[in-house]
């Protein structure tokens, strides 16, 4: 783990909420002149901290109107198995998240965000259940999203 002073923490924070601040809108906010912020913000990047920026896009203003939460079991747990799922599951644009758990009564859960419910079936159907070895798929949708971020905290570093 990298060790991280009040500043870097608070550049990280700023940036989790806004990464498109300017130099200098950051370096007010940390009270750093700009140089320094610069420097700060490039060893942060180089450190492998900082994984990537994003825009972050409204799903309904594109007309992406259900999101799906899928439970997939697997036939059977062999690393040629997982990796052929994973590989087909990462080729997919509807495919949100997903994420190999423990405790539950399925090996992943996929977050899939699609136009309809029309669209929902034929990824389900023609894309989904396709891929070798998926041997149970549980549905649940999005009624409301109450809490979405995508910060992570990071007071624990303070």
């Amino acid at each position: 783990m990298v060790s991280l002073d009040r500043i870097d923490v608070r550049i990280l924070q700023e940036l989790q909420q806004d990464s498109s601040l300017t130099n200098q809108e950051l370096a007010d906010r940390v009270g750093l002149s700009p140089s320094p912020c610069l420097r700060r913000v490039k060893a942060l990047e180089d450190s492998g901290i900082v994984d990537r920026k994003v825009m972050l896009l409204k799903r309904s203003e594109l007309g992406l109107k259900l999101t799906a939460f899928i439970q997939i079991s697997m036939d059977r747990h062999t690393p040629d198995r997982f990796t052929v799922f994973e590989e087909q599951v990462n080729s997919f644009p509807e495919v949100r998240a997903c994420n190999l758990v423990t405790g539950q009564n399925c090996d992943y859960l996929v977050e899939v965000v699609v136009e309809d419910m029309e669209k929902y079936h034929d990824f389900l159907l023609g894309k989904l259940t396709r891929i070798p070895g998926v041997s149970g798929v549980q549905s649940s949708f999005l009624l409301r999203s109450i809490k979405e971020n995508t910060s992570l905290p990071l007071g624990h570093l303070l």
